[in-house]
This record gives structure tokens, C-alpha cells and sequence, in this order.
């Protein structure tokens, strides 16, 4: 009975021993190595093309999965309004520019002469004037001329000499030139002119649609032809570069990586193994409850990862389930 008992136990430490050497006889996870397996999806990254003004579709120049990259023209706008605009914004900047020129240059000498012509006309008129009052001055007292005539050789007179400071005041004017405030606004007017011509060729440029990045085309919600809004999605554009992959990691699994790992990207039916790194670890824990109360509550913590795949292909797709593996990812419990 003795040896009988001793043979069961010796078989059943020796079974015991295979399990442990196999993990289980392969139904348990294969950790020894030390790697660290997540799971997550290749992130679906988009954007909405169009243009920044609205008016007819001329063109389209892809279609529905094609690829496209960076500084590649996409779609254009009818442009004729536009181009009006510019050719009215140019003549602005022309006008202005001979304003401004004319107050710089001041008035031309024929102006100049013509104003001092009609002082020297005024002057004469003045002298004329004051002739008249002193010869008639002694007649108004014996009565020899009418109160009515004297008081008209008067206003003769201040008028002439009215005439005259007007006269010289006009060539002074003259030879001043332009005053510094008006130069100042014709130089605003012609930063302003500028400033719509400027305004113009932005919207023109604006007629063109071209890609920001490289990537696929995966909606084309518009056809050449359709009038649209300023803003109005023409084209919808899958970027693929770089690849990224969100993946979440338990919070007692925290401290096994940290940015800059390498990991290894796995993806069902597909025999390739992309290679990557962890690019950024977010601070803020996911799918928790507000407040942490018990130990056990902190098992539900996560924190979302995100991996830039170093090989994409066309074979990994956005939004595609992944296995992520982290290879040197630390012990258990390490700082």
C-alpha cells in the first residue's frame, strides 16, 4: 500500500511539474518572455475639403479611392467674378496712386502763375479803389457828391481789398503745397486699395482646392457643376501618414511602459508584423467611475495609448482591430 501511494504522489508531482514548465499545458498566456499584449484599432483619421468661398464646381479632379498627395490640385471654382474683383481692386490702387503722387508733387508752376496773375489783377483793383476814396473823400462834406455815392466808393473799396487777400492767400496756398494730414490720407487710401487687391487674390487663390496632406479619397459629396457655400464639404480625405493606433492599457500594467517603447502591431489574417512605438501615454484615465472608493475599483482603470506604425502598408487599414505587442515592456510591479 506504502509503494502504491508513493507512485501516485510521484505521478502527480511530475504532472504537476509539466504544467508548470508548459504554463498549463498551453492554455495559459505565454508572459514568461516578459512582453506585454494590448489591443486597440488603427485610429480613423479624416478631414472635410472645400473651399474658403462659395460659387459653381468647375472641376473635380479625383474620384472615390484615389490617392493623393501633399500640394496636389483637387477640385477649382469657376473663377470669373473673382477675376473682376481683382481688375476693380487694381484700378483702386491706380487711382490712389495718382492722388497720392499729385499731393507729393505739389501744384504745377502754370497753377502757381495764374494765381499770382489774378493778385496782381486784384492789386490793381485795390489801388483803383482806394484812388476813388481819396478823391472823393473832400466832396462829401459840401455836398458836392451824394451820401448814396460815397457810401458805394467805400464798399468799393473792402471789396477790392477783400479780393486781394483772397487772391494772395490762393498763391500761398499754391506754392505750400499738399498738407501732411492730406498726404497721410492719401497714402491710407492707398494702403487701403492695396489691402482689398491683397483681399481679392486671397479669394482667387481660394478657387483652387488642394490637399493639405497625403492620403485617400473617401467621399466625393460634390459633382462640377453645383453651386456651394463657402465651407460646403467637397471632398473627404482618409490621411494615412503618419499611421497611428489607439490601444488601452490597464492601470496595474501603467508602469511596464513608457513613451518611446518599441511594440509590435499584429492585425488578424494578415501574416505581417508591423513595427511601431509608443508615441504618447494620455494622463487622464478612461471608462472609470467618478471617484476610486476600493482597491478593487482600480483594476477598471485604462489609459488610451497612441502607437505610430514606423511600416504601414495598404493592408493596414484605419480603424482595423489590432493586437499590440510590447516585447520589452518592464516586470510587474516595476518603477
Amino acid at each position: 500500500m506504502n509503494r502504491k501511494r508513493i507512485i501516485i504522489i510521484a505521478a502527480v508531482v511530475a504532472l504537476l511539474a509539466a504544467a508548470i514548465v508548459t504554463r498549463g499545458f498551453g492554455l495559459l498566456g505565454n508572459e514568461d518572455d516578459g512582453s506585454l499584449t494590448l489591443y486597440g484599432n488603427v485610429d480613423i483619421r479624416e478631414v472635410d475639403m472645400g473651399f474658403r468661398v462659395g460659387g459653381r464646381i468647375k472641376s473635380i479632379a479625383v474620384e472615390e479611392g484615389e490617392k493623393v498627395s501633399v500640394g496636389e490640385l483637387l477640385a477649382t471654382l469657376d473663377s470669373a467674378s473673382l477675376e473682376s474683383r481683382t481688375s476693380q481692386a487694381d484700378a483702386g490702387i491706380a487711382a490712389a496712386q495718382a492722388n497720392l503722387t499729385r499731393l507729393r508733387n505739389g501744384n504745377r508752376a502754370q497753377d502757381i502763375t495764374q494765381a499770382r496773375a489774378r493778385l496782381a489783377a486784384a492789386q490793381i483793383g485795390v489801388s483803383e479803389a482806394e484812388k476813388d476814396y481819396r478823391r472823393r473823400a473832400p466832396l462829401v462834406e459840401p455836398g458836392a457828391i451824394s451820401r448814396d455815392v460815397w457810401d458805394q466808393t467805400i464798399a468799393a473799396r473792402d471789396r477790392a481789398r477783400a479780393q486781394a487777400a483772397e487772391a494772395r492767400a490762393a498763391v500761398s496756398l499754391l506754392q505750400a503745397g499738399a498738407r501732411r494730414e492730406d498726404i497721410a490720407a492719401a497714402v491710407a487710401q492707398l494702403n487701403a486699395a492695396k489691402a482689398v487687391r491683397r483681399g481679392a487674390n486671397v479669394d482667387l487663390a481660394d478657387t483652387r482646392l488642394y490637399a493639405e496632406s497625403s492620403g485617400i479619397v473617401v467621399t466625393r459629396a460634390q459633382e462640377p457643376g453645383a453651386i456651394v457655400q463657402p465651407g460646403a464639404t467637397i471632398l473627404t480625405l482618409s490621411i494615412n501618414k503618419p499611421m497611428r493606433v489607439r490601444a488601452y492599457i490597464g492601470e496595474p500594467d501603467l508602469s511596464r511602459i513608457s513613451p518611446g517603447m518599441a511594440v509590435e502591431v499584429l492585425v488578424d489574417g494578415n501574416p505581417r508584423t508591423y513595427k511601431g512605438s509608443i508615441g504618447y501615454i494620455s494622463p487622464q484615465a478612461e471608462f472609470t467611475p467618478k471617484s476610486v472608493e476600493t482597491q478593487d475599483l482600480r483594476t477598471d482603470l485604462v489609459y488610451r495609448l497612441r502607437i505610430i506604425v514606423a511600416n504601414p502598408d495598404d493592408a493596414l487599414r484605419q480603424g482595423q482591430p489590432v493586437t499590440v505587442r510590447v516585447p520589452d515592456a518592464r516586470p510587474s510591479g516595476a518603477q
